[in-house]
C-alpha cells in the first residue's frame, strides 16, 4: 500500500470537506482508508448526519444514488461510474409499473439493493437485516410484490409465512455459492458455524446455521462463544471480520464468492475521483422526494432505536 497515496487521499479529503464511505464488500485497503464501514444503508444515513460536504462512497451505483437521496445538499462522488449491481439492474421502473398494474391492491416492497426509479416506484424500502419484521408488520390483507431478489423474498416468506410475488432477480455473486462449497467447507473447518446472507440460494440458506446481513455477521460473530465462522457471503466482509475479531478464525464458503464491481474502486480511483470531483451521481428531485418517501415509510414501520 502505497503510503503517499494514501496521505494524497487523506489532503484531498480534508480539502474537499468529505466523508468517505465503503460497503463491507469493498477491498481490504479502501475500507482502511474509510471514515466509516457497514451495509450499503446505514453509510448512507451515517453521511447524512456529517457535516461533510462531499460523499466518496466506495460501493456501487444504487448505493451512491441511495446516499444522494438522503443528503441532496451533499455532492456524492462514485469512484467508478461503471461500478454497477446487475441484481439492481434485473428490473427497471418500466416492468415494477407493468408488474403493479397486474396487482393493482399489492403493496411493493424494494430490496435497498434497487436503483432510485425502482425505489420510488415502491411503497416500502427494505434492508436484509430488516426484511423480516417489515413485511411481518404490513396489513394481512394486503398482497405483497417483493423486488428485486427471488432468494431475500424467499426467506422473509420462510420467515413470515407471508405469501408474496416474487421478482426473479438475484445476486450472482451469492447463487456462486453452492451446496457442494459448505459441504467442503464443514469438513475443513468441523467447528466451525455457517453464517450466511440470505441472498444465498435456497440449498445454501438451508444449511446455514444462521441467515444474516452482513452487519449482522459483524455483531453475531463477536457476542457468539464460537471461535469459528465459515462466511457466506461475497469475501471482502473476511477484512472487517479478522480486523475485528483477530482472535477468532474466519473461513469463506467459496473462493469464487468475489464481485467483481465491488472490486473496480481502487486507492487510485478514490484519489481522482477527490482530484477531479467525479463522478457525480445525483437524483432527479422528481425521483428522490418519491424514492425518499419509500424510506421513509420503512422507518415509520420500523423506527430506529
Amino acid at each position: 500500500m502505497s503510503t503517499s497515496l494514501i496521505d494524497k487521499i487523506q489532503e484531498l479529503k480534508s480539502k474537499r470537506n468529505a466523508v468517505i464511505l465503503a460497503h463491507n464488500y469493498q477491498p481490504g485497503e479502501i475500507q482502511d482508508i474509510a471514515d466509516f464501514t457497514g451495509d450499503s444503508l446505514g453509510l448512507s444515513v451515517q453521511a447524512s448526519k456529517t457535516d461533510a460536504d462531499v460523499i466518496v462512497f466506495c460501493g456501487v451505483l444504487f448505493m451512491a444514488e441511495t446516499a444522494s437521496i438522503l443528503s441532496p445538499q451533499k455532492t456524492v462522488l462514485l469512484p467508478d461510474k461503471n461500478a454497477g449491481c446487475p441484481m439492481a439492474d434485473m428490473i427497471t421502473a418500466k416492468q415494477l409499473e407493468s408488474l403493479k398494474a397486474q396487482h393493482p391492491e399489492a403493496l411493493v416492497v424494494c430490496y435497498v439493493n434497487s436503483s432510485a426509479d425502482v425505489k420510488a416506484l415502491s411503497d416500502y424500502c427494505c434492508t436484509s437485516s430488516n426484511a423480516v419484521k417489515l413485511v411481518d408488520r404490513l396489513p394481512k390483507d394486503k398482497k405483497i410484490i417483493f423486488v428485486p431478489d427471488q432468494h431475500l423474498g424467499k426467506f422473509v416468506e420462510e420467515q413470515t409465512g407471508r405469501w408474496m410475488i416474487l421478482w426473479p432477480g438475484f445476486c450472482p455473486t451469492h447463487v456462486r455459492i453452492l451446496a457442494q462449497d459448505i459441504e467442503t467447507a464443514r469438513k475443513l473447518h468441523p467447528d466451525a458455524m455457517v453464517l450466511a446472507h440470505p441472498e444465498c440460494g435456497p440449498e445454501v440458506r438451508t444449511m446455514a446455521d444462521a441467515l444474516l446481513s452482513t452487519g449482522q455477521m459483524l455483531t453475531f460473530a463477536g457476542k457468539s462463544e464460537k471461535k469459528e465462522f465459515i462466511i457466506a457471503t461475497e469475501q471482502g466482509i473476511l477484512h472487517s471480520l479478522k480486523k475485528r475479531y483477530p482472535d477468532k478464525g474466519f473461513y469463506p464458503a467459496s473462493d469464487k464468492a468475489i464481485c467483481p464491481n465491488m472490486k473496480k474502486i481502487t486507492l487510485e480511483k478514490v484519489l481522482w475521483s477527490l482530484q477531479d470531483m467525479q463522478y457525480v451521481i445525483s437524483v432527479p428531485q422528481e425521483v428522490r422526494v418519491k424514492a425518499h418517501r419509500a424510506l421513509e415509510r420503512m422507518l415509520e414501520v420500523l423506527p430506529e432505536k
